[in-house]
């Protein structure tokens, strides 16, 4: 995981929760971590993360990821187990 990775799993992590984090970055700080991800139907993806599944709809047309999806990539981390 680089610095990156880090600013991105502690914005994730920030309160109050931020809506300016963009989807990209998200993802590539999974991949980092070891995430499986896999494209579904339309704009879903299925994360697997130590062993525990979520799915998420990519934000568009913005690149943005909302609160509320940050609240749930939140709580996807803290499942498996994953820390600042």
């Amino acid at each position: 995981m680089n610095n990156k990775h880090r600013k991105t799993l502690k914005a994730v992590f920030q309160n109050p929760v931020l809506s300016s984090i963009t989807w990209k970055d998200i993802e590539s700080m999974l991949i980092s971590l070891g995430a499986f991800i896999e494209e579904a139907e339309g704009s879903r993806i299925t994360i697997e993360l130590n062993n525990v599944v979520a799915v998420f709809h990519r934000p568009h047309p913005k690149k943005e990821t909302d609160k509320g999806a940050v609240k749930s990539m939140r709580r996807f981390l803290t499942e498996a187990e994953i820390e600042i």
